[in-house]
């Protein structure tokens, strides 16, 4: 395998700097870094970068909830970014910001090129205003009645439990989710981004090659819908670049965040004497490669291109896109301390561990991961301690004390070293194509080939014969050049492991050494290279994630939520007693609960109202109750003569009742011990 003379620029997506970076997030950044290393051991030049994504109404809202300035809320973020990175040993050449002078030189350069090229349109739109914040809502801070099956406290674009899209300003009752205030329509300015003028250029540039093939079917959905004018501007007040020539209006976060990868790569250029300018024109051959989840596919394939397009930059050369992050085949769970944060696997793990086992299960395709934590302690133990790792510790301590450290002049078994060294090939190919989990289920082949080997030879009997004290110095020759080459191989994804073995080897272990043999040198002294790990430090690390998550939540106030306010702001209307008493309240009894899987918020519950009647009743409380099962034999409270609503996930047959203001803060309403399924409420 030789190197191509071709540099590359390789980007992961920036982490939004309003949380912390978590185990779902580290997929991304592990699996760019391994092919980013391996590139590097062919001799490629690369300019691996990253920066936190810094603007945004989140950014600006988070920071007032906190008592705390914008830019002092994302610099304690970014410090915390940079720690987790290094702790996995992601290799970035810089890791930067968005918010900085490179990036809004960047963005205003970019706009610019596009309004003079006539990509830039500009029109008056309507949008739901927020009167006691005096700023426009996003369609994710809108809430309310969805306007299709009338479920309340949906968001502004979507209902989570019919599926219906919407406008915001289709929904009932809408209300602020910032501040609780009925929002008014109010015209602005704004400007978009002509992205039907690049449907041609993208729909070649899409079938490429520049994407997996899944991913460039799935963009022909949104060709067949009809590309649409993407609105770049958002009205004060908001955290980010002002648009030149306007006094209220930013750059959206979603224009300046890949501006991003440029401003970081600028950074770290500028201090090389290197114009950026001159690495994304038309005529460099810099390879520029994205590493993203695909959840961002929409921005990257679709406006990312056709604005570089539209300033005569270069279109990315690879976006590679990967599938999301389970643990124990679920969805990570705060409430299960499967949520877990980079900072505390750290604390508990070695980094390598873990981007071991995600390299065991990565392909060049969309799956989705799913980090099970039994086989987790199982594949760790077992390749890296028991395959490779002792191969070396069996065999090495032979060599410091019957030789003097000195390894034997010869190979004991050529035919079988040359099993090793005849897959380097594939194994390139393997990394190059992102194929991890071959290139090891290849390496561990050869491992098992190693350690049948060292037992079949037993070098620890043949040691007890004075007369064949060669042959051992020739056997463990042997076995620790069977290591040198499946450690090298293995680099990419454990660098420091590595990094150990080539001082205890005293050699250089390149990929251009794998081929010469480790013969007649001097070895040192071996020691531990790579500790065990166990199940009680599985269940430590899952007890401090949930410790981690009510740390975070304790020392925010919470926000208040109030009810959609009527044009009068009135109080609510009263009722008779004659009123209340048609609503019919009945005890029911839990037989079951489950999770509607298709649902965000709904938990499906199997009821006994005695008398042999059972129903089944939808309630959105999820959020609350992580855990359903638990709920089952519980009584709750149910209005009984609720008209049936039919869903799509089924027909709900009554309420159940609960109190709270929402999310996590909802507690079901229950009785007393005593009270029997069926019993009315009085």
């Amino acid at each position: 395998m030789t190197s191509t003379a071709k540099p590359l620029f390789v980007t992961c997506a920036l982490p939004y700097a309003n949380g912390s970076i978590h185990l779902g997030h580290i997929l991304e950044h592990i699996q760019a870094d391994i092919y980013v290393r391996f590139q590097r051991m062919l001799g490629r030049k690369v300019y691996f970068v990253c920066a936190d994504d810094q603007h945004g109404s989140p950014i600006m809202l988070k920071a007032q909830k906190l008592g705390k300035t914008p830019e002092e809320m994302i610099a304690e973020v970014e410090k915390e970014h940079r720690a987790d990175f290094a702790g996995f040993n992601i290799t970035y050449d810089n890791y930067y910001r968005t918010n900085s002078p490179e990036n809004q030189e960047i963005c205003t350069c970019m706009f610019n090129k596009l309004k003079e090229n006539g990509y830039i349109k500009s029109r008056t739109i309507s949008q739901l205003f927020d009167p006691e914040k005096n700023m426009f809502l996003p369609d994710r801070f809108v809430k309310g009645t969805c306007p299709k099956c009338g479920a309340a406290d949906q968001y502004g674009d979507n209902c989570e439990v019919c599926g219906a899209t919407y406008s915001p300003t289709e929904l009932k009752d809408a209300y602020s989710a910032i501040s609780g205030a009925k929002p008014v329509l109010k015209d602005s300015e704004h400007f978009f981004f002509d992205l039907p003028q690049f449907e041609e250029f993208l729909k070649t540039w899409t079938k490429s090659g520049a994407l997996q093939s899944e991913m460039s079917n799935k963009l022909q959905e949104w060709f067949e819908q009809g590309l649409q004018q993407w609105d770049i501007s958002r009205d004060a007040p908001y955290f980010g670049f002002k648009i030149p020539g306007t006094d209220d209006k930013y750059f959206y976060v979603w224009l300046d965040a890949p501006v991003g990868y440029l401003a970081s790569l600028k950074n770290l250029l500028d201090k090389q004497g290197i114009d950026v300018y001159d690495v994304i024109n038309k005529n460099n051959d810099t390879e520029i490669v994205h590493f993203i989840g695909k959840d961002i596919l929409y921005f990257h394939s679709l406006f990312w291109p056709a604005t570089l397009e539209g300033c005569g930059y270069k279109s990315p050369s690879k976006i590679f896109v990967h599938g999301y992050v389970t643990v124990n085949g679920a969805k990570m769970s705060k409430s299960k301390g499967t949520f877990i944060k980079a900072s505390t696997y750290l604390k508990h793990f070695n980094a390598e561990c873990l981007r071991y086992y995600y390299a065991s299960k990565m392909n060049g395709k969309i799956d989705d991961l799913d980090f099970n934590l039994e086989d987790f302690v199982a594949k760790v133990n077992s390749d890296i301690v028991n395959k490779i790792v002792n191969l070396a510790s069996r065999t090495a301590g032979f060599i410091t004390k019957k030789f003097g450290g000195r390894l034997g002049d010869s190979i004991a078994d050529p035919e079988l070293l040359a099993k090793f060294t005849a897959v380097k090939e594939t194994i390139a190919s393997d990394y190059l194509n992102r194929e991890y989990s071959h290139a090891i289920r290849e390496i561990m082949s050869l491992a098992d080939l190693a350690n049948k080997y060292v037992d079949d030879k037993a070098p620890w009997v043949i040691a007890k014969d004075e007369s064949k004290q060669q042959e051992l110095q020739d056997v463990c020759t042997m076995s620790l050049n069977m290591y040198r080459i499946l450690i090298t191989y293995l680099s990419p994804i454990l660098p420091e492991l590595t990094a150990k073995s080539a001082d205890f080897l005293a050699t250089d272990l390149s990929w251009d050494s794998i081929d010469t043999p480790l013969t007649g040198s001097e070895i040192k002294p071996f020691k531990a290279l790579f500790n065990r790990i166990d199940s009680k430090t599985v269940a430590q690390m899952i007890e401090d994630s949930k410790e981690d998550i009510k740390a975070e939540q304790a020392p925010a106030p919470k926000a208040e939520k109030k009810p959609a306010k009527k044009d009068s702001d009135e109080a609510p209307a009263e009722i008779t007693i004659d009123e209340f008493a048609k609503v019919d309240m009945r005890a029911a009894k839990v037989l079951a609960c489950e999770a509607v899987p298709e649902s965000k918020k709904l938990l499906r519950f199997e009821l006994d109202l005695g008398n042999g009647e059972k129903r089944q009743i939808f309630s959105g409380i999820k959020s609350a109750y992580q855990n359903p099962e638990e709920l089952v034999g519980r009584f709750v409270i149910v209005v009984y003569n609720l008209a049936p609503r039919k869903m799509k996930f089924g027909v709900s047959e009554g309420m159940i009742l609960s109190a709270g203001s929402g999310d996590s803060d909802i507690f079901l309403l229950s009785a007393d011990s005593g009270v029997k399924p069926g019993d009315r409420v009085m």
